[in-house]
């Protein structure tokens, strides 16, 4: 179906987002058509805002609106105790579970040689310099638990042994409330090399 030039237009933006697809597209831009002018600004002005107001904070690299960010400002976090992860994303999950009382490196993305992504693509570098000034005694791999994740988690691990940094790996297994019957093989191998004393 054709869509009048600006209609078009917006469903092809919502299109070049993430998850979402031709039908949502639409969905979503028909929605916006049908918002109050002020909601449609005041949307409009968020985005804006967010794009202008949010960057990098230049010790961990997590998302910020000030830098260093709050958690790398806060004297109640353990400046020897750093948790890698892939995205900034996964800062605000690990975040949600209030248990992680350290502090965060975002490594922006994970290795993939297929893609052509390296370790001088990631925030590697800058980790180690971290780890060096702020005499890290614990480093802990957050990466996914698919290959590209395991492959990060154990090339970082390889560069972090020689300098007598304790490098540990967050256990991956069955989800709380999950079924056996419906868990893959490799989610089973895992939860139960991830076992621990009752």
């Amino acid at each position: 179906m054709k869509h009048i030039g600006p209609l078009a237009k917006l469903i092809e933006q919502f299109r070049g987002l993430p998850g979402i697809g031709a039908k949502t597209a639409v969905r979503l831009s028909y929605h916006i058509l049908e918002m109050d002018k002020g909601k449609a600004k005041g949307l409009a002005q968020a985005i804006l805002e967010a794009k202008e107001k949010i960057g990098y904070c230049q010790t961990c690299f997590d998302l910020t609106d000030a830098d260093p960010c709050r958690i790398c400002r806060s004297a109640e976090r353990d400046v020897k105790q750093i948790c890698v992860v892939e995205e900034p994303r996964d800062v605000a999950a690990m975040e949600r579970t209030r248990e992680f009382k350290g502090r965060y490196h975002v490594l922006h993305g994970h290795l993939s040689p297929l893609e052509g992504i390296g370790p001088d693509n990631l925030k590697i570098r800058e980790l180690l310099e971290r780890i060096h000034r702020d005499q890290v005694t614990e480093v802990i791999m957050a990466s996914n638990p698919d290959v590209e994740g395991e492959a990060t988690a154990m090339y970082v691990a390889k560069l972090l042994k020689p300098l007598g940094v304790m490098v540990t790996r967050i256990a991956h297994g069955l989800p709380v409330g999950g079924d056996l019957e419906y868990a893959d093989e490799v989610t089973l191998s895992k939860a139960l090399e991830n076992r621990r004393e009752m």
